[in-house]
């Protein structure tokens, strides 16, 4: 008796997991009927508005939902961090529901203490410079502002990387292995408090303010030289 009562018991912690599984997808369809069937479609299939969410796993929606990029205010828009509209209970509810919709990657786990400093400067002067800047605040492109890395965590990296959001280019394993990506979220975590001995920061704006701002106050202190000359000419 005491045997089958254990066995009885083993089945009940196993069929937990399982049932608040099944609760949080439930909840997650509720919301997803609520915030994002409008433009993703029922079942994420997408309607020609929005992409479909079918496949693109856990890794998508933990992104874009803990980021505040969605949901969008309205269509076109680019998508900005802002305060994330769902509390962290809803936030997992959605992941799992979007999970469920078809095969898709999960949450990636970087290991940036695994990563090469130098080589994540490499690697980010190589394929992210372009339009975050070297010191990862940001910058201008065609068509969208690439946003400034400050804000984002170690796994957002991670994931950004492996879906390209808005106009990003996205990197498959081939083109950048898990190990380099730790090395890359290195230098972005880096990046966020570098070491700035024997140079002038200027809040790390990036390359182009140190030789804007040196032609500034050299033109401010040759301006300030000339009217100091003239006043002294017009007192003679």
């Amino acid at each position: 008796m005491s045997r089958l009562a254990l066995i009885l018991a083993a089945l009940a912690a196993l069929a937990l997991p399982t049932a608040a599984a099944a609760d949080a997808v439930q909840q997650g369809y509720h919301l997803y009927g609520q915030y994002c069937i409008s433009c993703h479609g029922a079942g994420g299939s997408g309607k020609g508005v929005a992409p479909s969410l079918r496949g693109v796993g856990a890794l998508a929606a933990d992104f874009y939902l803990r980021t505040g990029y969605m949901p969008l205010r309205r269509l076109g828009l680019q998508p900005r961090r802002k305060r994330v509209l769902f509390t962290e209970p809803e936030i997992r509810a959605l992941i799992a529901y979007v999970a469920s919709l078809g095969t898709g990657p999960a949450v990636p786990k970087p290991h940036p203490e695994r990563g090469s400093l130098s080589q994540g400067q490499h690697l980010f002067a190589d394929h992210c410079a372009g339009c975050h800047q070297v010191v990862a605040e940001g910058g201008y492109v065609t068509g969208a502002l690439p946003p400034p890395l400050e804000g984002a965590t170690p796994t957002q990296v991670a994931e950004a990387v492996r879906i390209g959001p808005y106009v990003m280019p996205r990197f498959s394993k081939k083109a950048l292995s898990d190990a380099q990506v730790n090395s890359i979220v290195r230098y972005v975590e880096y990046a966020k408090h570098p070491d700035d001995r024997g140079g002038w920061a200027i809040g790390h704006l990036g390359p182009i303010p140190e030789g804007l701002v040196t032609w500034l106050l050299g033109m401010t202190t040759l301006v300030a030289v000339c009217i100091v000359i003239g006043k002294r000419l017009k007192s003679e």
